[in-house]
């Protein structure tokens, strides 16, 4: 693998004619060279290369440590771009995108003859977002080309939120970050796949089963059995694999706060550092040696924005084992427990 002197280039957001920006056009020029860079998206940062090009494809793999059997979510900037790169569009997919994009929703439709073999991991259908957020946009327009880019860290581990984030994970092994500030969701899109008028949510995201079935029609969003079974490999880009995960042991506790605090309380007197994953309303509940919130359990959004962030968090704290509390299945919520149920790799202790 290459070695690079990883440089962070700061764009603002806000301001006009971003495709010109001279920060845009070095990040475009890297890509057009088949190399790639991480850049910010309304989600998370993401590890951007073109999706035509088998060379770029495999340094996505090699930066991020990640198997190659895996899935990429390719990322477009205008419609036209599906030319090419998708060979059809449903009439309920067609109907998703009028409605969510640009946005966190990410549409497994079959695959077309201009996308390289490496991003779809030999599948007959590719994913396809288009992002919203502007300097994501802009640097895929100023490439040309319609760009993969699953998130921007080493694989395996929390998802970043943050250029620092991505700097910490990838630094060396790429050859530049667009900063652009911290994102905004805060976890990955929704990923669906549509058959028919039947929409099959493969990866919970920032759009909600019930967001969808606003537009789909009731009872025509299901979910992919793959997310509730164990013994089924979901079909999503990304869900293969152990994910999420920070340096100490995590594990989900569903029960009480005087329970989670028993289980705390009995660790410590054997000596080990504990941490607890909370919210803003119990940060100063418990009595452990890390307590870090996630956001606010009255507003789930906000837990999903930091929930990556918070993770990262005890990377620096020295803590020997985490705890977290689990949340309500509805809405976002659903999201928010499939990534800590991935970072607790399953394991959850019920009172």
């Amino acid at each position: 693998m290459k070695s690079f002197q990883t440089e962070r280039w700061p764009v603002d957001k806000t301001e006009n004619t971003l495709e010109n920006h001279p920060h845009i056009i070095q990040a475009s020029l890297w890509i057009n060279k088949n190399e790639v860079i991480a850049i910010p998206t309304e989600t998370v940062y993401g590890l951007a290369g073109n999706a035509r090009s088998d060379d770029a494809i495999k340094r996505i793999f090699e930066a991020k440590g990640r198997p190659s059997d895996n899935p990429l979510i390719v990322h477009i900037s205008d419609l036209s771009q599906l030319e090419g790169l998708v060979s059809s569009v449903s009439e309920t997919a067609q109907k998703l995108m009028n409605t969510f994009w640009p946005g966190p929703l990410t549409i497994v439709l079959p695959k077309g003859e201009n996308v390289s073999e490496r991003v779809t991991a030999g599948l007959s259908t590719v994913a396809v977002r288009m992002p919203d957020h502007e300097i994501a946009l802009a640097v895929i327009a100023a490439s040309g080309v319609p760009l993969a880019a699953p998130s921007a860290n080493l694989s395996g581990k929390p998802s970043p939120t943050s250029a620092q984030h991505v700097y910490e994970d990838l630094k060396g092994r790429i050859p530049g970050i667009v900063d652009g500030g911290s994102t905004g969701v805060g976890v990955e899109s929704t990923v669906v796949e549509c058959t028919g008028d039947l929409v099959t949510i493969l990866r919970p995201g920032g759009i909600t089963l019930e967001e969808l079935e606003k537009i789909a029609g009731a009872g025509r969003v299901v979910v992919d059995p793959g997310l509730e079974n164990e013994k089924q490999a979901p079909k999503s880009p990304g869900m293969k694999y152990t994910h999420y995960a920070p340096d100490a042991p995590f594990v989900l506790v569903d029960g009480s706060v005087e329970f989670l605090q028993r289980l705390v309380d009995k660790e410590r007197e054997a000596g080990k550092r504990i941490g607890i994953l909370t919210t803003e309303e119990r940060v100063h509940v418990y009595k452990a040696d890390c307590v870090i919130p996630a956001g606010n359990r009255s507003n789930p959004e906000t837990v999903a924005q930091h929930l990556y962030q918070a993770l990262r968090a005890f990377n620096e704290s020295g803590v020997d084992q985490i705890f977290g509390e689990v949340f309500p299945k509805t809405g976002v919520g659903v999201a928010i427990m499939n990534r800590l149920e991935k970072s607790a790799g399953g394991n959850i202790i019920k009172e």
